[in-house]
């Protein structure tokens, strides 16, 4: 049975959840669009594609035809960095389009840090890296029974 506390948890992050879908439909963006290109600004005006599968929490077959899209507009481009590994790039035109989306809305988050006291912006951090820290070694302890399964 769920506890009333992971009840509220699981509430907060739909509504915030909710919030950036809101924000992408706003901004004329799909959801996977967004997440890739707050992705990228994240890192600066390029990442590695395997940092975006890592960071967005969208499957492959989505971030790839994601990319697709962005690359047959001009947004983005795939460059090789070695046999196994590709960086994703934003063109002058996807930069622009940051500048005007995802930029916009990591510049609202900072403000909001901002006016935060700093002691709570540091427990907040804390406390999320604590709760992932712990429910990553939880999910090792799960049983594997996707066996079979293609993901």
């Amino acid at each position: 049975m769920i506890s009333k506390e992971m009840k509220r948890v699981n509430h907060l992050i739909g509504e915030i959840d909710a919030v950036y879908h809101e924000i992408a439909w706003k901004l004329g963006l799909s959801d996977s669009v967004f997440e890739i290109l707050y992705t990228i600004c994240n890192y600066g005006d390029s990442c590695m594609l395997k940092d975006i599968g890592r960071n967005c929490g969208l499957s492959k077959q989505t971030i790839n035809s994601a990319l697709r899209k962005l690359e047959k507009e001009g947004i983005v481009y795939l460059e090789a960095v070695d046999s196994r590994h590709k960086k994703v790039c934003l063109t002058e035109e996807g930069r622009s389009l940051t500048r005007r989306t995802a930029e916009s809305v990591i510049e609202a988050e900072n403000q909001i840090l901002a006016s935060w006291p700093q002691e709570d912006v540091e427990t907040y951090i804390a406390l999320i890296r604590r709760y992932l820290l712990a429910l990553q070694e939880k999910a090792k302890n799960l049983p594997d029974i996707s066996e079979g399964r293609n993901s």
